[in-house]
């Protein structure tokens, strides 16, 4: 994880409010009215306690309860339009922010997301994006309104004498920038330990779910169960420290601001004895600090949580300038598939090298089979020529061309891939099949269904078609997911088929009816199936063997 400064990180996280900065500059022009309507009730009051002493400065009593009424008002209605603002702004910009998490994906994907922790990724696209919430709504423009309303009631106090106005700006300074700086420090690393670790219990949460049935099975319920209890106790320690500095932070927030504000009641009575103000320069200045300090308070209950937050937007970032191991190709002359070939090709993940000097040849309109022992680099060879990852050394082409000089849509649209896991969604049978061709027709995938053998089943379902398959597909058979997929592939009708263990869900009945169904729909397509049963290979017209990434 790439480490950056808070202000880096600030500075990322306010670009991209670009796009509302109109909305921004409304939300803090009315907060900052809001704020200056609050304090002027204050100031109010204490003008008319001059005119009722008889002190000839200032507007009548009548004006006075005049403006109070107005700005008791204004202050309510500035609130809300203020918040409704900064809200709209936050969660339209999460919006964005959650569009942008999930583009950057799609570029990655799948190569980078292959090896990525489910469970801590889903926490970055849920929690740390929730967290910028607060960034957005009650950071930028509450700093801003801070500033300037800082600016406005230092000038305000100033006239009266400059050593109040410069005493009220040290109170600001310290307790809108000193206080939250410090609580920062304090907090060190803790924020994104904190976040770190919430992902990481998701993980494991994630992960326990999952394969609940074979903890349950091997009775390791309660090791998983106190494992998930550690994690919960390290994390709640890393909240509790959090939570002190918060607690102290309050603490050295209200005891500096009654500290400056006797300063300033102090400092003004000095003035008054020296003769250098009158009664109301020691009165209207004390009673303007007095009621002024909510918006940089605002900011000092922000330090701690900041942490919390930019830790957030480090992760989140962290995908956004990720760079994909494959780049899309586009603009490239339009591709025709003519077969298929990998030249000595060599691939590793990391230091492991996976494939070694791999060659074979894979002519138009043949079915290929590849054989092996798992981990021997059956799958792997499939994703390069998928474009999943580029080959270290060597060639994979499609006809005459390397597949990084096709254009990705070209590719896609050339080849048709079954993985070994079938992934469907949360929907219906009939949605699930359409993700391979989003115009296809009802009879046509009835007709793919009817390939992959799972026709006459779906039928037998409640709603046929209609029939939701619950989520990851969980309330079908592992033959019935592998049917689906292998649907999709007919259905897509792409003139490159390749197929990673499409059979190894099913038994020796349905395996042969898949077979005869591939060996009837062959005509116009080049086949490469990928099994570890010899018995798959009886349709193949030529079968490589790969042992330890070497092929025979």
């Amino acid at each position: 994880m790439k480490q950056r400064s808070g202000f880096s990180v600030m500075a990322r996280l306010v670009g991209l409010v670009k796009p509302l900065t109109g909305y921004m500059v409304l939300a803090i022009l009315m907060g900052l009215a809001g704020h200056l309507c609050a304090a002027f009730l204050t100031i109010c009051g204490g003008y008319a306690l001059l005119a009722a002493l008889g002190f000839p400065a200032g507007p009548s009593m009548g004006m006075l309860f005049g403006m109070i009424a107005v700005f008791a008002v204004a202050r309510g209605i500035l609130r809300y339009a203020e918040q409704a603002c900064n809200h709209f702004i936050a969660f339209k910009l999460l919006a964005l922010i959650r569009d942008r998490v999930f583009r950057a994906l799609r570029r990655l994907c799948p190569a980078k997301l292959d090896g990525r922790d489910r469970g801590d990724l889903i926490s970055v696209i849920t929690s740390d994006i929730e967290l910028l919430e607060v960034f957005y709504a009650h950071t930028i423009s509450p700093a801003a309104i801070a500033a300037l309303f800082s600016a406005i009631l230092c000038l305000f106090i100033g006239q009266y004498h400059p050593a109040l106005g410069l005493l009220a700006l040290l109170a600001y300074l310290t307790v809108g920038v000193g206080i939250p700086l410090i609580t920062s420090r304090l907090s060190g690393g803790t924020g994104m330990a904190l976040r770190s670790q919430a992902g990481a219990l998701g993980s494991f949460v994630l992960d326990s779910l999952r394969g609940l049935s074979e903890i349950l099975q091997y009775g390791q319920g309660q090791a998983r169960l106190a494992e998930m209890q550690r994690r919960t106790e390290e994390l709640s320690r890393h909240e509790a420290r959090m939570k002190r500095v918060t607690g102290r932070s309050l603490a050295a927030t209200g005891v500096v601001v009654l500290g400056f504000d006797l300063a300033m009641l102090f400092a003004s009575g000095g003035l008054y004895l020296a003769g250098a103000v009158g009664f109301d320069g020691v009165l209207i200045p004390t009673l303007a600090l007095f009621s002024s300090f909510g918006p940089v308070i605002a900011l000092a209950n922000l330090g701690s949580t900041l942490q919390s937050t930019f830790a957030a937007g480090n992760r989140v970032l962290d995908i956004l300038d990720e760079a994909p191991v494959v780049e899309d190709v586009a603009g490239r002359p339009a591709a025709r598939f003519d077969g298929a070939a990998a030249e000595q090709v060599c691939f590793s993940y990391g230091e492991e090298e996976i494939l070694h000097d791999v060659s074979m040849d894979i002519p138009r309109g043949q079915v290929i089979g590849i054989v092996g022992r798992s981990g021997s680099g059956k799958s792997t060879l499939l994703k390069l020529f998928m474009r999943f990852w580029d080959a270290q050394s060597g060639r994979v082409t499609l006809g005459s061309r390397s597949v990084s000089a096709i254009n990705t849509a070209d590719l896609r649209q050339m080849e048709g891939f079954v993985a070994q896991q079938t992934h469907l969604f949360h929907d219906s049978i009939r949605n699930n099949l359409r993700i391979a061709k989003l115009d296809a027709t009802d009879a046509e995938i009835e007709q793919a269904c009817k390939q992959a053998s799972i026709h006459d089943f779906i039928l037998s379902l409640p709603r046929g078609y209609d029939t939701p398959v619950g989520e990851l597909g969980d309330t079908l058979s592992g033959g019935e997911r592998q049917r689906l997929g292998l649907a999709r592939a007919f259905l897509h009708d792409a003139p490159f088929l390749l197929l990673d263990e499409p059979t190894s869900n099913l038994d020796s009945l349905n395996e042969a009816v898949i077979l005869r169904s591939l060996h009837r729909e062959r005509a116009g397509k080049t086949v490469v199936l990928v099994s570890h049963r010899q018995s798959t290979m009886r349709i193949a017209d030529r079968v490589y063997s790969v042992e330890n990434g070497r092929m025979s």
